[in-house]
């Protein structure tokens, strides 16, 4: 057996006691717990089922294990209503409309779409991007044919019938043109008066939303992507960990952000969880390999438990994606995609993440390959 199958064994055996609640154990007196899988973000332009891809279901039943599977689709979908692309082919990211669906065989079951690539093909982008997600029947939220509905909760709705809200916006590089407005398609922008400081009306419309969401959802996301990291992308500012703080003051049960693409720590938040970046699920950039240091092709699957009362149940297992296609660096058909970590990468990964959550005063036990929240 080599060392990565050993590793691959042990992770698999550390993530399957995740799948009973002996490993993450509920209170009897509390609700029956909704389980979330948050992922890093998806820049996804292939549909991945065409390719050999061995660790697939094992990633799938991962996620399936959540009633609600949630990342960022960093990526347009193209239709014949498509515009001008506002980006160089390099840093353009768009597919077709079979990416959804591999998502969603995936057990993607809801996903944000405020991000500084909504508009990499106009207006017409965000446009056949949001009428792909309708035709699929996959809920999203963080941009619309207007502010409003840019702006208002989107719902995805459990087996169970647990009602799950999510509020989507972005801060930083959305491009000119790209936020919407009352007249004009685009992304939910919150935009940066000076250094740090947020627009206090911009503000007032996602706490206005997280609010109301909160009015008819049991579990209200609130999901930001942030693109203002200064001058190093791996630290959390406290602009942020405010900002979060001030989300689930407004009505969130959980933050999460993306747009670094990296993993950072993670706080609690009157026993909210925040996660101030999850770094990537899938990641098929066109940029040259060596761009990103390897931190970038580093992840985690978060298998988080969300009950009425106390402290989340919370589960982290290490995913590693390959930075090079299988065919080489030309192919970005077998780039960027996530396979279980195996014990050096799992440990690696987890030690990372457990030292930056311990700054923010949260404590990630390393079980068997696989990160416990204490």
């Amino acid at each position: 057996m080599t060392e990565f199958d050993s590793g691959r064994r042990a992770t698999l055996t550390g993530a399957a006691a995740l799948t009973g609640l002996g490993a993450l154990p509920v209170l009897a007196a509390q609700r029956r717990p909704l389980r979330l899988s948050l992922l890093g973000q998806a820049l996804l332009e292939n549909d991945l089922r065409t390719q050999v891809w061995p660790d697939r279901e094992r990633v799938s039943a991962l996620v399936r294990h959540g009633e609600i599977g949630f990342t960022n689709l960093e990526t347009v979908i193209r239709s014949s209503i498509v515009g001008t692309a506002t980006r160089e082919e390099l840093t353009l990211h768009a597919g077709e409309p079979v990416v959804i669906d591999c998502l969603k065989s995936l057990g993607i079951t809801l996903v944000a779409t405020s991000n500084n690539h909504t508009f990499d093909l106009g207006q017409g982008g965000v446009l056949s991007t949001l009428t792909a997600l309708d035709a699929a029947h996959l809920p999203h939220a963080g941009s619309g044919i207007d502010l409003d509905h840019a702006a208002a909760a989107g719902f995805a709705t459990t087996k169970t019938g647990t009602r799950v809200a999510l509020v989507g916006f972005a801060t930083g590089k959305v491009r000119d043109g790209g936020a919407a407005s009352p007249t004009r398609p685009g992304v939910n922008e919150v935009r940066e008066d000076s250094p740090g400081v947020l627009n206090a009306q911009d503000l007032a419309r996602v706490h206005a939303a997280l609010a109301e969401g909160a009015k008819t959802a049991e579990v209200v996301i609130a999901y930001q992507h942030n693109h203002l990291w200064g001058d190093d992308m791996a630290i959390t500012a406290p602009w942020q960990r405010q900002l979060a703080k001030r989300c689930i003051d407004a009505g969130a049960t959980v933050f999460v952000s993306h747009g670094a693409p990296l993993l950072h720590g993670m706080e609690l938040y009157k026993n909210a969880p925040l996660f101030y970046g999850l770094g990537n699920f899938i990641f098929q950039t066109e940029t040259p390999p060596g761009t990103y240091p390897q931190r970038v092709w580093d992840g985690l699957i978060v298998d988080c438990q969300i009950s009425g009362a106390g402290k989340p149940r919370i589960g982290f297992i290490p995913i590693v994606l390959n930075d090079t296609g299988l065919g080489g660096p030309s192919d970005m058909e077998t780039r960027g995609r996530p396979s279980l970590a195996g014990t050096v990468d799992a440990t690696r990964i987890l030690a990372d993440f457990a030292a930056r959550s311990q700054d923010f005063g949260v404590t990630i036990a390393i079980r068997d390959g696989v990160g416990l929240l204490v």
